[in-house]
């Protein structure tokens, strides 16, 4: 009988330290998180912070009624959603554009990849240099405009996020494509299908749960980015781009204002909770539809 219990028992034993490191990594700090949102934890009270007064829900309203977070939410949401939806046709073109055997196709591919696997330090650095009053796009077009300040500052930081992020779309597309059997594109052919036909016919459907997972993974990213737009523009960020990350480390680590910050990272959470519960929902209704 104990032995019948101990093969039951096998395999919890063996989900046990990926349990714990769970615990570890996501739901200890999730909870410390939650618990420092309702305090009012600051550069005075941080050294016993357990010991802080507590607000409530007080940090959540001052986050959303005495900051710049509903304008950073605005600007964060609105830049990602233009990123991942630019992102999409860009991959997706160089996916098609790569897919058939030519020569330096695999340099092509590899060039490709390289805004993707450049560090995000090393990419913002390298285009605040290009993008400064005075720097190499000012004398290559004549123009002498403020890319990183004012209101063309958020078209730079979407061009900057956009060439560092449509690789993935690109990596994922082009797995897509190899999926795809040759026999469903030569009976295509036969049939006389034209380019166009292929593509909305039996390229789009088959990449349609790629192409979805990638533009929540794009959108996540993006929502997510602090390095690029850090070292792109500084902090004080000018209002034009002043995104949701970089609000809450300004809050947390120039500000000393460590219960708002978090209160702040709490709201981005079930920010970033909305669109992938909803991908999870069209995931789990097209699995119960086969």
């Amino acid at each position: 009988m104990s032995k019948a219990v101990s093969r039951r028992q096998r395999p919890l034993w063996m989900l046990a330290p990926g349990g714990v490191l769970m615990v570890a990594v996501i739901v200890v700090p999730l909870a410390v998180a939650l618990l420092v949102s309702t305090l009012d934890l600051n550069q005075y009270t941080l050294r016993q912070w357990t010991d802080a007064p507590g607000v409530g829900l007080a940090n959540y309203v001052e986050a959303w009624r005495e900051t710049a977070l509903p304008h950073a939410i605005w600007v964060t949401v609105g830049y990602a959603v233009i990123v991942t939806v630019l992102a999409v046709p860009l991959g997706l073109a160089a996916a098609l554009a790569t897919q058939q055997r030519f020569a330096g196709r695999a340099l092509v591919r590899s060039a490709f990849l390289i805004p993707y696997v450049l560090p995000a330090f090393v990419v913002g650095t390298v285009w605040r240099t290009i993008l400064q009053p005075g720097g190499p796009l000012g004398h290559a077009t004549g123009t002498d405009y403020l890319w990183l300040n004012g209101p063309r500052s958020y078209w730079a930081l979407v061009a900057v996020q956009l060439w560092t992020s449509w690789p993935l779309l690109y990596l994922l597309a082009l797995s897509g494509l190899q999926g795809i059997p040759d026999d469903v594109h030569e009976a295509a052919a036969l049939d006389g299908a034209g380019w166009w036909e292929k593509l909305r016919s039996i390229i789009l459907p088959h990449l349609r749960g790629v192409l979805g997972l990638g533009m929540v993974i794009e959108f996540l990213h993006t929502l997510n980015s602090f390095t690029l737009p850090y070292v792109l523009f500084g902090v004080p960020a000018p209002h034009d781009v002043e995104v949701l990350p970089v609000l809450t480390y300004v809050e947390s680590f120039q500000n000393f204002k460590f219960g708002l910050s978090a209160a702040m990272a709490v709201l981005s959470l079930v920010l970033v909770a909305i669109p992938l519960s909803v991908y999870l929902r069209a995931v789990k209704l097209n699995t119960d539809e086969d």
